[in-house]
């Protein structure tokens, strides 16, 4: 006779709320002795290697409103194109660069900034080289699971058209969507979670 199994059930997927700004960066919520600073707010200091630049933008829903409960967290190589991870078999990264960084969005504006360095090129899965890029990882209310994208900047227009990701987007009208805009030391980086804009967002 063949034994009946006992399968769990899937936990069903909940939104973030505002527990994840709680626990994830409680100074911003006002709740002190936690931590001395929120984990991830400071990526670079002063013997950091590499052009200093700021990313900065809002997270807009599907009516134009910015969202001002999101948290981002962002992920890059350093300004020669190394990860600060164990798992970095090519050389060492810089120390004195974290690779990653997290930010809630303002309050007032929604606005979210990061002071980082503008990362270097990584090779594909087949050794081509993927343009300069940052990993971003976005939550907010209404959002059940978190959404992937990517920053690709538009002062690396040769290098972008050779990034194996980009040259994969079908609609090449949609590119754009993951391009951040230099302004002075800055690059301003929108996203969109629906409508005519929508932000390309990764399966990851």
């Amino acid at each position: 006779m063949v034994q009946k199994l006992e399968c769990l059930k899937e936990t069903p997927s909940q939104t973030a709320g505002p527990y994840v700004h709680i626990g994830c960066t409680p100074n911003f919520c006002g709740i002190a002795g936690v931590y001395e600073a929120d984990l991830g707010v400071a990526m670079v200091n002063e013997k950091t290697l590499g052009e200093r630049i700021t990313i900065r933008g809002r997270v807009f829903d599907g009516t134009g409103t910015p969202l001002r409960d999101a948290l981002l967290e962002i992920w890059q190589a350093d300004s020669n194109g190394l990860y600060n991870s164990p798992s970095e078999l090519r050389g060492a990264a810089d120390p004195n660069f974290t690779g990653w960084g997290r930010c809630p969005t303002n309050m007032e504006t929604g606005e979210f900034i990061f002071e980082t360095v503008k990362p270097g090129q990584v090779p594909f899965n087949d050794g081509r080289l993927m343009a300069p890029h940052v990993s971003v990882w976005i939550v907010a209310r209404g959002i059940n699971i978190g959404l992937q994208t990517r920053i690709y900047f538009d002062d690396e227009e040769a290098a972008n058209a050779q990034d194996p990701i980009l040259m994969r987007i079908e609609h090449k009208n949609r590119v754009p969507t993951l391009v951040a805009k230099r302004e002075g030391s800055a690059f301003v980086f929108d996203i969109h979670l629906q409508g005519d804009n929508e932000t390309i967002f990764f399966d990851v």
